[in-house]
């Protein structure tokens, strides 16, 4: 199938059935790059639909670049609360600041500025690129990755490392319409080639695909090692309130509030009452019921039926959800 031909059929699949998204509306130049920058933002480490609801709540209380470089951190954590990587919105503060200190509040338009904002690596970069300036660029997320496998059949280790998808993917050649291409490759992942059961029946470029003809749809995963840790969690409670910290210690939720935790070896007969997974970490937890309370710098007391009024991230929240109903 010849490159144009098979953008050809993407784009035609695409037009027909597009999700519609918040960042894809019609808007304005300008509310378009920030809703995508946003966007792409937030879609790191986190899925579209889980996305759309945080989305649509952080434009609203946040809709410019002029009001994220000023709003304060305590306000943005609470427009980002529940996405979890809240490193993610410092970043994207920092960048807002860094965009109409030194780039006249224009995001940038090439790749180099791009990357040196905080937080955008290639990907991102890339994204913005194609999406917000309907540049050639043809991001690798998974979605695209896996079409990528899919339809050339790349099955070996050395077939599926980053290097080598990014030279696979001039498979797809260019579009005069690269935002709406990019997305396409994306959707077409999300949608018709899932990790499971890929719905071949419905995708434009069925014909062509390796996977298809040989009905072998299994993707070789990397192996990325998961991590065991082990942690004591300490509580205190008085006056049916909980007494939290602010976390400086440990590299997962840096500055937010968790209860008083500490690392150890593993021991023996570790009998763990939760267990969390963060990343490539596997988190098992045993909770350990204090009753003097130590001094701790930055700890404050909350009351667990007004969790909502509090800064916390869902890791905090669980925890206190399970001593409640334990």
């Amino acid at each position: 199938m010849k490159k144009d031909s098979l953008s050809k059929k993407i784009l035609y699949w695409y037009d027909n059935n597009k999700r519609k998204l918040p960042w894809r509306s019609h808007l304005s130049k300008k509310q378009k790059q920030y809703f995508i920058i946003v966007s792409e933002f937030m879609l790191q480490q986190t899925q579209v639909k889980t996305v759309i609801p945080y989305f649509n709540n952080f434009v609203r209380l946040i809709p410019n670049l002029e009001k994220l470089a000023k709003v304060n951190n305590k306000r943005l954590m609470k427009c980002w609360q529940g996405l979890g990587y809240y490193s993610r919105a410092r970043n994207l503060k920092k960048t807002a600041q860094i965009i109409l200190k030194k780039h006249k509040g224009e995001i940038p338009n090439n790749f180099e500025d791009l990357k040196a904002l905080p937080g955008i690596g290639n990907y991102t970069a890339s994204a913005i690129l194609a999406i917000a300036f309907n540049e050639p660029y043809i991001p690798l997320d998974g979605n695209i990755e896996r079409v990528l496998k899919r339809y050339l059949y790349l099955k070996k280790e050395s077939e599926i490392k980053k290097e080598n998808l990014a030279q696979k993917k001039s498979i797809f050649g260019k579009s005069n319409r690269s935002s709406d291409y990019a997305q396409a490759l994306m959707e077409i992942g999300a949608l018709i080639c899932k990790p499971s059961n890929p719905l071949c029946n419905q995708c434009p470029i069925q014909k062509k695909c390796k996977s298809f003809k040989k009905q072998d749809f299994g993707l070789t995963k990397k192996n990325k090692k998961n991590v065991n840790k082990y942690f004591i969690l300490k509580v205190y409670k008085r006056d049916k309130k909980y007494l939290l910290i602010k976390n400086t210690k440990f590299n997962f939720l840096k500055n937010l509030n968790i209860f008083p935790m500490e690392e150890v070896a593993k021991p023996k007969n570790f009998n763990e009452n939760l267990n969390f997974k963060i990343s490539n970490m596997n988190m098992n937890i045993k909770i350990q019921y204090k009753k003097n309370h130590e001094d701790f710098p930055s700890s404050n007391w909350i009351d667990q039926k007004k969790l909502d009024n509090y800064l916390l991230p869902t890791f905090t929240k669980k925890i206190v959800q399970y001593l409640e109903s334990n």
